[in-house]
This record gives structure tokens, sequence and C-alpha cells, in this order.
């Protein structure tokens, strides 16, 4: 199908008679995002799912649009009111308290590292192992617990491997002497701490404890 098939499927299937084939290409370009109806409404022209078309979900609304959810279906399975809720989502903003981030869980059917990224967590856990890479991981063993609810056992492990990990890396600058090598080892050591939550739960999912 052509922008031009999907835009008159839009005006006339779905109402949307603002639809043009301009709005279509900006949507596959990312120029622009579909709004939730027009999501929904473009999923049925294109005879898929809303999900399909998001690929892998980063934001609470479009976990739950991958899950072919209402607003409000959500809000009421996690006790927060609609208008609440959907403040939440366009602002990003996870503010609901443990028993309801306990329920938004269960019903998005988050992963661990979705639910951290979903809740605005993702900034606070950086933060945290990148010191624990920098410094004593041992001392952030319980603050990133406190954040992260895995076995201490497990925590402790990953955190041992990024810390030697990253610390190996930064030796070998210091041992290349300042050479082109050493400027090589710096920046992987910065890219290490940049991408330091991806490689936290690589190691969780790769661990062997």
């Amino acid at each position: 199908m052509g922008p031009e098939h999907v835009a008159y499927g839009l005006r006339a299937s779905y109402g949307l008679p603002y639809a043009t084939p301009d709005l279509v290409v900006a949507w596959e370009r990312g120029a622009a995002a579909p709004s939730s109806p027009e999501l929904t409404a473009l999923a049925g022209v294109l005879w898929c799912s809303a999900g399909e078309l998001i690929g892998a979900p980063r934001t609470l609304r479009e976990h739950r649009l991958a899950r072919e959810l209402a607003a409000e279906d959500v809000a009421h399975a996690v006790g927060i009111g609609l208008l609440a809720y959907e403040r939440m989502e366009e602002s990003g903003t996870w503010r609901g308290n443990d028993r309801q981030s306990t329920a938004l869980a269960q019903v998005l059917d988050l992963s661990l590292p979705d639910f951290i990224t979903v809740t605005g967590r993702d900034g606070r856990l950086g933060d945290l192992l990148r010191s624990a890479v920098t410094t004593r991981w041992q001392a952030y063993v319980r603050p990133v617990a406190k954040m992260v609810p895995l076995e201490r056992g497990l925590l402790e492990a990953v955190l041992e491997e990024l810390h030697t990990g990253y610390q190996g890396q930064m030796a070998a600058t210091l041992n290349w002497g300042g050479g082109p090598a050493a400027t090589g080892s710096g920046e992987s050591g910065r890219d290490f701490l940049d991408r330091v939550v991806d490689h936290f739960w690589t190691a969780v999912r790769g661990s062997s404890y």
C-alpha cells in the first residue's frame, strides 16, 4: 500500500478527514508521531496490531498501546484517576506509589528493565552504576538493591563483573602511556560509562550465579 492508499483508508474507514499522504509519510520517517487514536486507526488500515507498528516499546504510552489497552483500563487497574494517568503518559514521568507501580508492571506485563525505564529510574540507576564501577562497587550493592529487586548475591556478582570490566579498560589506558592505543581505551571507557545500564542488564541476563 502506498501512502495515498493508507491515507484514504484513514479518512474513509476511521473518520480522520485530515489524513493525507504527506502525514503518512511523516509517520513512516519518524518526523511526526501518531496519537493513540491515530495509531489504532493506522493499525486497522494495515491489518496489524498497534504493537507491531511500535516495535520495541520504551515509553509508558507505547507499552500500553502494544498491549492494546485503553488509558482508562490501565488507570483503573493501577488505582489512579484517568486524568492523572494521562498526564503521566504525556510527561513521561511516573508518579505512582509502590503498590501502584507493582500493579502497573502486572497490567502491562513489564520486564524488570522495562519497569525501571517506564518508571523513570534509568537515570538514577545509571548514576549508581557509574559510581560503582569507578569506585568501590561493594558500597553500592544496597542502594542498587533498593531500586532493582534482585537477589543480593546476583547483584554482587554483576557489580563486581562491571567494575572489573571498566577498571580493566582504564588500566589499559595507563599502561599505554597516553599513546593512540590509550586514547582508544579512554574512549572505550567513556562509552562503557555511557552505556552502563545496558551493560548491567546484559550482565544480569548472562549471570551464572
